[in-house]
């Protein structure tokens, strides 16, 4: 088995049901965080993403690579979100105490987000132009979805649909680059702990 995956044991039949698994939960949390921004309960969806995170980090054997994920993915998350809410090309519903700043419910999707960026969007890395079309139509598409639900508005749906796919298609390889180096590294110290100063 490679240091920083979680992939193996269990071959690929086990692997699938994982990954299905997996990818359900990410679905239902995602919906409830969206559905409770919408109806002014923002701590549902919060608490079934961190009930997710939670069990997939429990089960993880690389949990400092899904750290170091979430939290990348969260300083872009307050970034993005934020420049998208002053620019009112996205207006957030239970956007929270801080105007102009990322509502709570939207960076628990990027917490949420983190962990897609290892196996099961694996078959993307090292492919910028295909991660960058999955990034821009996903992306574009989730932020519409959400619109739908009544989580957000788009004042004005064609020009953010635009900055959105735009957007995405740029996050989205960068965000698996990094998920890929971070791999890198985590597997370098499991090979040589002296790697990072650790004496055996």
């Amino acid at each position: 088995m490679r240091a920083g995956r979680d992939d193996g044991a269990d071959g690929p039949l086990g692997r699938g049901l994982r990954l299905a698994v997996g990818f359900a939960l990410f679905q239902g949390a995602w919906f409830l965080c969206v559905i409770g921004a919408a109806r002014g309960q923002v701590a549902l969806g919060i608490a079934a993403v961190a009930a997710v995170l939670g069990l997939h980090l429990a089960f993880s054997k690389a949990r400092a690579v899904e750290l170091g994920l979430i939290g990348l993915a969260l300083a872009v998350g307050v970034v993005w979100d934020s420049l998208l809410a002053r620019t009112g090309i996205v207006v957030y519903a239970s956007p929270g105490p801080w105007a102009g700043w990322a509502p709570a419910w939207i960076l628990a999707l990027w917490a949420l987000f983190a962990p897609m960026l290892r196996e099961p969007l694996r078959w993307l890395h090292g492919r910028p132009l295909p991660a960058a079309l999955v990034g821009g139509v996903g992306g574009a598409l989730s932020y519409a979805a959400a619109a739908r639900l009544g989580a957000c508005e788009l004042p004005d749906p064609t020009l953010a649909l635009a900055v959105l796919g735009a957007g995405w298609a740029l996050i989205v390889p960068s965000l698996l680059a990094a998920a890929q180096r971070l791999e890198r590294a985590a597997a370098r110290v499991t090979a040589d702990p002296r790697a990072c100063g650790v004496r055996t």
